[in-house]
C-alpha cells in the first residue's frame, strides 16, 4: 500500500536554501489533516514560516524532530490513511530515499545580471508559458521577498524578480535615488529581456515602482497587481521607514522588522543578520537616506499615483494585510474599479505570511 503514503517533505523556499530547521510540528501523530492546514514551522537562513499541508490525510509518523536541521527534500512525515498498517510505515521510513534534483536544479542559485544604463541589476527567472510576470519588491528588501512565490507563480507563467537599483545585489552607486530611476530600470530590464508585455507585481515601494511603471507604459501592461502598495495615499508608518534607515545593530533593527509581519516570531535572527550586511555595504546607507527623502519625506509619502492608474484599461487588483502595521489597509480602498482583497491575519508581508493566499490572487490575473 505504498502508493496510499504520502511524504511530507522539508520544502525548498527559493533558489539558495539547501536546509532548514523544523522549529515545531504544530499536529499530532494521528491527526486527520486536510490540503492548506498549517503542520509545522520551518526556518531558513532568509526567514521562519509555516508550512502548509499540500495533500491531506492522517499523520502517521512525525519523522523529523522539532529543532534538527534537514536538508531539503528531507522526510519530515508521513500521511497514510488508517488501512496502512504500521509494518508498512515503518517499512516505508527505513527504504525512503530523497527524490532526485534535476541538475540544472543542484548546480545552485541561477541569479543573473543585466548590465543597464541604470545599472547592474540582479534578477531570476522561472520558465512557464504565456505572458511574463515581473515581481517587484519594496523598499530595503530584495528578490527574496518573493520566496514564497515565484515557483508557484511559474506554474502559470514565466515569472522575473529583480533587485531595485541600490537593494540586494545590484548596482549600489545610484546617482538620483527616486521613483524615476526605479521605473527606469524596470522597463530597461524588461528591453533587456525582451520583455513586450507583462503582468506587474509590486509589493509595498514595489507597488509604487510597478503602478508608475504602467501609467508611462500602458501598452506594455497586460495586469497590475498591488500588495500593500505605496502610492495609494500619503499616510506610512514613519517610524518603521526611520528606523529601518538609521538601525545599525541586531537590537535596533528587529524590532523595527517586527512591524512587516502580523506574527512577529517570523522574523529571524539570521533575516536581522543578512538585512544588516546588506545595509554596511558601501553606498547603501547614503542611497536608502536619499530614497527615504525622496519618497518619504517628513513622515508621509511624497507620491500618490491613483489619478495616473484610473486612466489605465488594465484588470488591476489590490492585495492588502488586514494587520499592516506599515501602510494602513485602509489605502486599499482608494483605486475606483480595482478588485480588493484584504487578507486576516496578515501584516504588511502578506505575500509571506499568506503565500498560498496570494498566489490564488496573482493567478487569476493570467
Amino acid at each position: 500500500m505504498t502508493d496510499q503514503i504520502i511524504p511530507i517533505l522539508m520544502p525548498k523556499w527559493g533558489l539558495s536554501m539547501s536546509e532548514g530547521t523544523l522549529a515545531a510540528w504544530h499536529v499530532e501523530e494521528g491527526t486527520e489533516i486536510s490540503p492548506g492546514d498549517e503542520i509545522m514551522d520551518v526556518e531558513t537562513d532568509k526567514i521562519a514560516n509555516v508550512v502548509e499541508a499540500a495533500d491531506g490525510g492522517f499523520l502517521r509518523r512525525r519523522v523529523g524532530m522539532d529543532g534538527e536541521v534537514y536538508p531539503v527534500r528531507a522526510l519530515l512525515g508521513v500521511l497514510a490513511s488508517a488501512s496502512v498498517s504500521d509494518a508498512e510505515i515503518d517499512a516505508y521510513i527505513d527504504t525512503f530515499k530523497m527524490p532526485e534534483v534535476a541538475e540544472e536544479e543542484d548546480a545552485g542559485p541561477s541569479y543573473e545580471f543585466a548590465e543597464l544604463s541604470a545599472g547592474r541589476i540582479r534578477y531570476t527567472e522561472r520558465s512557464g508559458e504565456g505572458t511574463p510576470v515581473v515581481l517587484i519588491h519594496g523598499f530595503g528588501g530584495d528578490l527574496d521577498n518573493w520566496l514564497f512565490n515565484i515557483d508557484a507563480l511559474s506554474e502559470s507563467a514565466p515569472v522575473y524578480a529583480l533587485d531595485l537599483p541600490g537593494h540586494g545585489q545590484s548596482s549600489k552607486a545610484v546617482d538620483n535615488p527616486g521613483l524615476a530611476t526605479l521605473v527606469s530600470a524596470v522597463t530597461q530590464l524588461m528591453d533587456h529581456l525582451s520583455i513586450d508585455k507583462a503582468h506587474l507585481v509590486g509589493h509595498s515601494m514595489g507597488g509604487l515602482v510597478a503602478g508608475q511603471t504602467a501609467i508611462e507604459n500602458p501598452s506594455r501592461i497586460a495586469s497590475i497587481t498591488l500588495i500593500g502598495s505605496a502610492g495609494l495615499g500619503s499616510e506610512i508608518n514613519a517610524d518603521y521607514i526611520g528606523g529601518f534607515v538609521s538601525s545599525v545593530s541586531n537590537r535596533q533593527l528587529k524590532p523595527i522588522l517586527k512591524s512587516l509581519f502580523a506574527d512577529e516570531s517570523l522574523v529571524s535572527r539570521s533575516m536581522v543578520d543578512e538585512l544588516l550586511k546588506y545595509k554596511r555595504l558601501d553606498g547603501v546607507q547614503a542611497f536608502l537616506e536619499a530614497l527615504q527623502t525622496s519618497l518619504f519625506s517628513n513622515g508621509k509619502q511624497s507620491i500618490t499615483i491613483e489619478a495616473g492608474l484610473s486612466t489605465l484599461d488594465c484588470p488591476t487588483q489590490i492585495i492588502w494585510g488586514a494587520k499592516d502595521a506599515v501602510i494602513p489597509s485602509s489605502h486599499a480602498n482608494a483605486l475606483s474599479g480595482a478588485e480588493v482583497t484584504i487578507i486576516d491575519g496578515a501584516g504588511h508581508m502578506v505575500q509571506m505570511e499568506e503565500a498560498s493566499r496570494v498566489n490564488e490572487l496573482i493567478n487569476k490575473q493570467f
